[in-house]
Parts: C-alpha cells; structure tokens; sequence
C-alpha cells in the first residue's frame, strides 16, 4: 500500500518539452513511474523519446487523460502560466495533480485551490512549490531523488524539501511507504492533516513523521488533529527556532509575527497532542528509530 501514488498510477507531464519537464521526466521513468505522456498545446501532436520511451505531446489534459488513462499529472510550467495548467487540470477532474512550480502568485495558487473546491475537490492538489510525491519502488511524480531510500514501513509528510530528502536518507535503514512534500507556500492543496489522515488509513505506515516550520499555524491543526484521530506513534520536527521574528524565511509562508508561529509554540502544540518533537532532524530521525523498534 501507499498514499496517493502506487505502481498503477499513470502520470502525464504538463510541460514536459521544457527543460525541466524533460529533465525530471527521465528522472521519473529511471525510478519506475509510469509516464505516458505530455501536454503542451502549442507543441500538440509531437512525439519525444525519454529512456526509450515514445511519449505523446497532446494539446490539453482533457485529451492525454481520454487517450492514456491518465490519473496524475506533474505540472511543470513557468509560473505566469501556472494557474491555467492547474486550472486545466481540474476541469479535466484528474485525480492528483502534483504542482511543482515555484514562484507562483498567491492570489494564482488560491484561485485554482478555490476552483478544485468549488468542482467538489474531484482533484487533490498536492503544492505548489513542492518537491512531490513519491512511493519508493512503485512511483515517483515530482523531483524527490528516487535513489535516497527504499520501500518501508514510515510515512512523510514535510513542508520543506530538501529536509524531507535528508529524513529520507537519516531514515534509509528502514524506508518508507510515501513521502509526500506539501510545499511551504502560504496558500497550499494537500496539507498535513489529509496526509495523516491518508497515512492513518495505510495499513503499511506504522510510523509517521512530519515537518513543519515557523509561520501559519498549520503544525498546530495538526496537532490537534493528531490528537483526536491518529493512532499509530507520530514524530515531527519543525524548522526555524533560530529564524528572527519578522523575516521571511525561505518559504512564503516561513514568517512568525510576534508570538504566532513560532516553531517553539508549534513544539508545544505538537508535544501536548502526543507527538515527540525533535530539536534536529537527526534526532527526530532516532525518535522515529525508536518508535519503529519498539512498535
């Protein structure tokens, strides 16, 4: 089992004749997934062989879905153009669509999160600005490097990417179900309450870690969430107990104003809901280790 992703899953690339789309679509196929195609309206028709593979270009999502079986597509379009390739997406009612682009508008990221609502949430957003989704050994839709860990037994949900590479690899010994990288913009689709929510119903995660970070108070919901709905053991970590108040960190979203959103206030939340928090990755890594062994 997984979330979200699994062998079957068939993605299509939305600007997969851009460097980038090219680039990580060989990625993706290296690490087993199960590409079938493009889209890119003004390149419709086209063909492009990746890994030996002949995939189609077709003109919008609509068409790839109707003509591949498509059930994901990884969006990887320049961000002036983000919100209509979402947008496209969702009408099209694909089941997952996997946002990777950054720099996107807020007012773009929240248009097209209010436009998958208002059609019912038929499609889950997972970003944007994320590193993606990826089940080791069955899938991978997004930039997360497949060669880090293998399959196992722990779920991850994180906010920032490059962290959740690093838990991947402190936590390599005993792999995980899925890692899902929600993104750390201010306005994002899938958030970690239905990441836990996903990963409480995986009868293969038994241990669950996640990541937040200073601002919003996302890690408290969760928390609460946590709290009242989750069973199985949870280990979190949350980035920027040095960051100074008032200053964007990084992630749109990574910014504490007064006492709101600080990671030690988020510690807390977490802490008081059950969850064991620590104070670097590497400890929240053993933390995990630990819960794993004595499970």
């Amino acid at each position: 089992m997984s979330i979200f992703l699994n062998e079957q899953s068939k993605i299509i690339v939305q600007g997969l004749t851009g460097s980038e789309g090219t680039k990580h679509a060989t990625k993706m196929i290296r690490a087993g997934s199960n590409i079938v195609g493009g889209v890119n309206a003004r390149k419709a028709g086209q063909k492009v062989t990746i890994e030996g593979k002949e995939l189609t270009v077709f003109g919008t999502v609509e068409e790839a879905m109707k003509e591949t079986g498509a059930n994901v597509s990884v969006v990887f379009v320049p961000p002036r153009f983000a919100k209509d390739a979402v947008i496209e997406a969702i009408d099209a009612e694909i089941p997952l669509a996997v946002v990777i682009t950054e720099g996107i508008p807020v007012h773009d990221s929240a248009y097209f999160w209010a436009h998958a609502c208002a059609k019912g949430n038929r499609t889950r957003i997972v970003g944007p600005n994320c590193p993606g989704v990826i089940s080791p050994g069955k899938s991978n839709a997004g930039i997360i490097p497949a060669d880090i860990t293998g399959p196992g037994k722990i779920g991850l949900v994180s906010k920032s990417g490059t962290l959740t590479y690093q838990m991947m690899y402190e936590l390599r010994d005993i792999g995980f179900s899925t890692a899902v990288g929600i993104g750390g913009d201010p306005v994002i689709g899938t958030t970690h309450i239905d990441a836990l929510e996903a990963f409480q119903n995986d009868p293969e995660t038994e241990v669950i870690v996640m990541i937040g970070e200073i601002g919003g108070d996302a890690e408290e919901r969760a928390a609460e969430y946590v709290k009242a709905n989750v069973t199985k053991p949870v280990v979190g970590y949350v980035a920027g107990f040095t960051a100074p108040e008032g200053k964007t960190m990084g992630h749109a979203g990574a910014i504490v104003s007064g006492s709101s959103g600080t990671a030690q206030a988020k510690k807390e939340a977490l802490e008081a809901a059950g969850v064991r928090v620590g104070k670097t990755p590497s400890e929240t890594a053993e933390l995990a280790r630990e819960l794993y062994k004595a499970r």
